[in-house]
């Protein structure tokens, strides 16, 4: 069976993350007193913190009748019950990590020498690095379950909406069962549920043959979370994302004849799409913008909006900018790119992304689907399918290329007709 330890893994709290658990906006730049004690807080952590990360795997799973059993030893959490079976997990992973007892100390320290200030600081520091480690423990268990074609699903833990705060202490029992290991410090459970050290966390990872792991974006538990104050919240309660922009409904630009379309269609209507007609209509609606220019090539801009495959499933959005000959040269892709969205860091949650950043990020820069290839060879394009919602694999990047060619491929099929019907109408 697969087990993960670390004792010493790198910690790099992103400063978006710090100040969100701070309190402060995302858009506010820390400076004077805040900055030297952010600043503070991570080099006496750097310097004196002992994080570490334990997770093992069980292949001990019963999710059957509503019930839940790990180990042989029952749940009462109804909605990682529900999370496991929707995505037919036949295993889990039982992890804890903790950022050690020493930051822990050193702030009651600081509250016993009335120093609030470095107290607060210092605290917060802690709970982002407990974020932060559940995050990579996230990244190193997809590693391994993509090494054999398996996928992790969201963690969840004791605390979490639908789950008993008091299950922490059988929990915890499986977790260091016959595990042999010696962790740097003792964890133990208080008779209120909490963990000791407090900066710490036990979770449960799903895992899934079921690879087609779109879906997984329904699981954030963020969306089951009413409290609406909540400085952990990724995601809105049960409302969908929030688009970035509101895009115009198609409405090609033309500068040229005035006409807007043009009289002959170059495109087959008729053509078989991967996606059903109403995805089609909505993602031109609401994610493309298509320029038509005075030559009559196009430029496209397509939105895309996923999510990461683990680490709680977070939001990320990508833009992909397509510019296309004129029709009568059949739509070829003259230049395509992909690169994040303006703003928007979910991208930095990704497997790969943790792993190795550059060549990721290198590698999906220089991807250019069908160069030079008339429009409509998307139809003849071989690919896999694989909608996971990140970009971590190149099936899952060629994926979403097939969707965002098809849609623009779909909605110039909608302005030629448009074009096709005025040139009639004048006619008659």
């Amino acid at each position: 069976m697969f087990e993960l330890f670390e004792t010493k893994p790198d910690i790099h709290v992103q400063e978006k993350e710090y100040k969100r658990l701070l309190g402060y906006p995302s858009h506010y730049g820390l400076n004077g007193r805040a900055r030297q004690l952010a600043d503070w807080a991570r080099q006496w952590y750097a310097e004196n913190g002992r994080p570490w990360i334990f997770a093992r795997q069980t292949d001990s799973l019963d999710i059957s009748n509503g019930h839940l059993l790990i180990d042989n030893t029952g749940f009462s959490s109804s909605s990682l019950q529900h999370q496991l079976a929707e995505a037919k997990a036949h295993a889990a992973m039982l992890a804890v990590v903790s950022a050690g007892r020493e930051c822990e100390e050193k702030a009651r320290q600081l509250w016993l020498e009335e120093k609030p200030d470095e107290y607060f600081f210092l605290e917060v520091y802690g709970s982002a690095v407990v974020e932060y480690l559940v995050t990579i423990a996230g990244a190193r268990l997809c590693e391994w379950a993509e090494e054999r074609g398996l996928a992790v699903l969201p963690h969840y833990s004791p605390g979490y909406t639908g789950w008993d705060v008091a299950d922490q202490k059988q929990l915890l029992e499986l977790i260091l069962k016959q595990n042999g290991r010696h962790f740097p410090a003792e964890i133990s459970i208080l008779e209120t549920g909490m963990l000791r050290p407090k900066k710490s966390l036990l979770a449960v990872f799903g895992i899934t043959r079921q690879v087609e792991r779109a879906r997984l974006a329904e699981m954030i538990p963020c969306h089951g979370c009413a409290m609406p104050s909540c400085q952990y919240r990724r995601a809105p309660y049960k409302n969908p994302r929030r688009q970035i922009e509101d895009v115009v409904t198609l409405q090609p630009q033309v500068n040229g004849d005035g006409n807007g379309g043009t009289s002959r269609a170059s495109l087959d209507p008729n053509v078989r799409y991967s996606v059903s007609t109403k995805a089609l209509q909505k993602w031109s609606r609401e994610r493309l913008r298509l320029t038509v220019l005075d030559d009559r090539s196009v430029k496209a801009r397509f939105r895309y909006q996923g999510t990461t495959c683990s680490n709680m499933g977070r939001p990320l959005e990508f833009e992909y900018h397509i510019t296309l000959e004129p029709p009568d040269r059949g739509y070829r892709i003259a230049d395509a790119t992909c690169a994040p969205a303006a703003g928007d860091d979910g991208y930095t949650y990704m497997c790969d992304y943790i792993k190795d950043s550059e060549m990721l990020m290198n590698t999906i820069e220089n991807e250019r689907p069908l160069p030079g290839k008339p429009l409509e060879d998307v139809f003849k394009w071989e690919r896999q399918t694989d909608p996971a919602g990140c970009y971590c694999k190149p099936a899952s990047r060629r994926h979403k290329w097939g969707l965002v060619l098809q849609v623009i491929h779909y909605a110039l099929v909608q302005y030629e007709n448009q074009g096709v019907n005025r040139q009639m109408a004048r006619s008659i």
